[in-house]
């Protein structure tokens, strides 16, 4: 079984929206995020969901 988690375009948009420095951790905190709950592709709306999980506006 792959790990690989799949974005879609528009949720590697949203993520580029995040200062270079900080994407990184992220990109990680969503991956989790998205493998706790069995989600193999990020898109806008689990990018949404995990922001406002993280208390991110």
């Amino acid at each position: 079984m792959s790990n690989a988690i799949q974005w879609t375009p528009e949720a590697e948009a949203r993520l580029k929206e995040i200062p270079f420095f900080v994407r990184p951790a992220a990109r990680k905190k969503i991956e989790t995020f998205a493998r706790e709950r069995e989600i193999t592709e990020i898109t806008v709306e689990v990018y949404e969901q995990a922001k406002q999980k993280f208390g991110e506006k």
